[in-house]
């Protein structure tokens, strides 16, 4: 997304053990996801202090439940199971961060609401994007074939495919990063 923008980056993972700080963690997603992408900014700001870090995270919550990136494909058909035909949120947090401290934070969310699938639409949907879904909190791309699975999404477009942009963007011109 930041390339379609026209932004300028370099992605260096971050080695943040995420499993550990949801296992340690107590409160709504949404500050789950603040906490998870400021630690990753902080982690890479470490390495790299006087650079400008971009740290984001986002969460699928689905009633109580949240969902993590399937290791399978067998997970990721359990968990499309499980959205089908309910309405599930992603939480999706992004913070600058220089010299390990935070400079800005915001975070956004969207509604879907997923369709009820055949099992003969789902087995063909995971065939078709075995490659990709792993990569996704919720098994799916909605900039793909994913897209099929809804009814309704009620939220800004970046912010479902894991980056609230816009509100980044402007962010980065407020600091001088991007022109005016």
């Amino acid at each position: 997304m930041l390339a379609g923008a026209g932004v300028a980056f370099e992605a260096v993972p971050s080695q943040v053990d995420e499993a550990a700080l949801k296992a340690g963690f107590s409160g709504p997603p949404a500050a789950l996801a603040a906490a998870l992408a400021l630690a990753k900014a902080r982690a890479v700001s470490a390495l790299y202090p006087r650079a400008l870090v971009i740290g984001g995270d986002q969460l699928l919550a689905c009633g109580d439940e949240l969902y993590d990136k399937p290791r399978d494909l067998t997970e990721a058909a359990s968990h499309l199971r499980a959205l089908a035909g309910r309405t599930h949120e992603l939480v999706t947090a992004v913070c600058l961060v220089r010299g390990g401290e935070r400079l800005w934070a915001h975070e956004e969310r969207a509604r879907l609401t997923m369709r009820h699938v055949s099992e003969a639409f789902l087995q063909s949907y995971l065939a078709a994007e075995a490659g990709e879904i792993l990569h996704c909190v919720g098994a799916y791309r909605l900039e793909g074939p994913g897209a099929q699975l809804f009814t309704r999404v009620e939220g800004d477009y970046f912010t479902v495919l894991g980056l609230p942009l816009l509100a980044l963007l402007d962010a980065l011109r407020a600091r001088g990063v991007l022109a005016a």
